[in-house]
C-alpha cells in the first residue's frame, strides 16, 4: 500500500511538473493565460490533493475518534453545545438590522443568518476569553 501512494504521489507531481513548465509567460495577457490548459491541469490537481488530504483526514480522525469511547463521548458534548449556542444565537438574531440601501440585495432570512454568525463568534470569543481568565484565576488561587 506504501508503494503505491508513493508511485500516485510521484505520477501527480511529475504532471504538476510538466504544467508548470507548460504556463505561459510573463508577456502573455492575464485574459489568455486564463484559459490555459495547463493552468486549468493544476487546479484540478490541487483540488485533486486537497481533496484526498480531507477525506484522509476525516478517516484517521473518525477511526480514532470511534476506537476511544471517552473521547466519542467528549466529542458528542462539544457537538451539542456548538448546536445549543447557533440555535440560541439563530433565536436572538432579528433579521432585521440591516441598512436600508442594503436590503434590496438580500432577503430577510439571509440577513437572519448573518446576525446568527455574529453571534456565535461572538458568544464563542466570550467562552474562550471567559475560559482562559478562569484558567488563570485558578492557577493563581492555588499557588
Amino acid at each position: 500500500m506504501n508503494k503505491i501512494v508513493k508511485i500516485v504521489l510521484a505520477v501527480i507531481g511529475l504532471a504538476g511538473l510538466i504544467c508548470w513548465f507548460m504556463l505561459p509567460g510573463r508577456e502573455v495577457p492575464a485574459s489568455e493565460a486564463i484559459d490555459n490548459g495547463a493552468m486549468n491541469t493544476m487546479f484540478l490537481l490541487t483540488y485533486l490533493l486537497l481533496g484526498i488530504a480531507v477525506i484522509a483526514s476525516l478517516l484517521f480522525t473518525l477511526k480514532n475518534l470511534f476506537s476511544n469511547p471517552a473521547s466519542l463521548k467528549k466529542t458528542l458534548y462539544v457537538i451539542v453545545g456548538l448546536a445549543v449556542v447557533v440555535g440560541i444565537s439563530y433565536g436572538i438574531s432579528s433579521g432585521t438590522d440591516v441598512a436600508e440601501e442594503y436590503k434590496a440585495m438580500s432577503d430577510e432570512s439571509t440577513i437572519k443568518k448573518i446576525g446568527m454568525g455574529l453571534n456565535v463568534f461572538f458568544i464563542l470569543t466570550v467562552v474562550a476569553v471567559g475560559s482562559m481568565l478562569w484558567g488563570g484565576l485558578k492557577k493563581m488561587i492555588s499557588k
